[in-house]
């Protein structure tokens, strides 16, 4: 067996930034991914000003921009009817941009094996074992601290009988296209009867579009946006489930801390998932480096607890909006006479400022 000090399972934004924290501190790391870079993810590629502090402590802000990406320099909302609302967003240093997970996830496992991270992809966990001892397809290692960040349908999680139950069953599906001639640099919000999605430019040549629905009206919606944004039978889609999960029952104890959607989803309404991850990620390793164990323990319980603090009525009206289409679209009606309340929401996630509407 191969002993490290840490072994992190998932190498998304949670994982990659967590492992290179804490080897940059000395310790031995090793990274697992079952799925062989490059890969693709099911996201809708958006990061909002909150993940550029966490960038630059990094140092990554100039290997970020240098990757083909979009500013976002406006956001829609449009309701069942056609009828829309729209905030124009200011340029920033720390605007919101939009880059293809595939890109993002690449620059920051590139990052954990620059700082020392021993990464090891196409590697996928059989087992776990209180100590930590764990079995892969790539043979078995130990180390005292095991940090799972495997998603929303955590392997980890579930072994350990930690993994939140689902609620409401939805699914989401996503693709990139390409981007029409008149699409510029916006996130768009819509809504139909039978759920809502969301298409923002990636690049200058693709968008990136997501649809969310109850099963049985997946294919509607999709018939939809295939119509409304002219994709052809040669589209690949890409869909993840479920899109709910009640908390995990704890972010961390007996060496095991829980990261990114592991620990907790949020409603993909809100652009805000990559932030929750990269933070988490900072979060358990800056513990683990500063503080013995079990106290390390505790203190991301509670930072990580703090983390959503004041922004998770964003995720309740999110969801509150994306579960009653017809709902929200007669919302929007009313918005257009007094679009204060949407404007400060849009600001709240997109720019921490009070967007102008038009």
């Amino acid at each position: 067996m191969n002993a490290y000090d840490a072994i992190i399972v998932g190498a998304g934004p949670a994982g990659s930034v967590c492992a290179a924290i804490l080897a940059r501190g000395g310790r031995r790391v090793l990274l697992l991914e079952k799925t062989p870079f490059p890969r693709h993810k099911v996201c809708g590629d958006c990061l909002n000003p909150a993940v550029w502090p966490i960038i630059d402590r990094l140092g990554l802000r100039d290997r970020l921009r240098a990757i083909a990406h979009a500013a976002v320099r406006q956001v829609d909302f449009v309701g069942i009817d056609g009828q829309s609302l729209a905030f124009p967003v200011a340029a920033s240093d720390n605007e919101e941009i939009v880059v293809k997970r595939e890109h993002l996830d690449a620059l920051l496992v590139a990052h954990a094996v620059e700082s020392g991270v021993e990464f090891r992809d196409g590697t996928a966990v059989l087992s776990v074992q209180p100590g930590w001892a764990v079995d892969t397809t790539a043979g078995s290692f130990t180390a005292p601290v095991l940090l799972a960040a495997d998603g929303r349908n955590s392997t980890i999680a579930r072994a350990l009988n930690r993994l939140g139950r689902s609620r409401r069953e939805r699914v989401a599906i996503q693709c990139h296209a390409p981007r029409p001639a008149d699409f510029g640099n916006t996130v768009s919000m819509f809504f139909h009867p039978g759920g809502y999605g969301g298409v923002a430019r990636v690049n200058a040549h693709e968008i990136n579009l997501c649809l969310v629905a109850d099963a049985q009206r997946l294919a509607e919606l999709r018939q939809f946006a295939e119509t409304r944004f002219g994709l052809g039978p040669e589209t690949t889609w890409h869909s993840i489930a479920p899109l709910s999960r009640d908390d995990a029952a704890t972010t961390a104890a007996n060496g095991c801390f829980l990261l990114g959607d592991a620990a907790r989803v949020v409603e993909p309404f809100t652009g805000e998932g990559i932030f929750y991850a990269l933070r988490s990620g900072e979060l358990a390793a800056n513990a683990l480096l500063n503080l013995p164990l079990p106290a390390a323990e505790a203190a991301y319980r509670r930072d990580h607890r703090d983390m959503y603090r004041g922004r998770l009525w964003i995720n309740r009206v999110a969801q509150l909006a994306a579960l009653n289409p017809r709902v929200t679209s007669a919302a929007l009606r009313l918005f257009r006479f007094w679009p204060a309340p949407l404007g400060l929401l849009t600001a709240k996630v997109v720019t921490g400022r009070h967007p102008v509407q038009t």
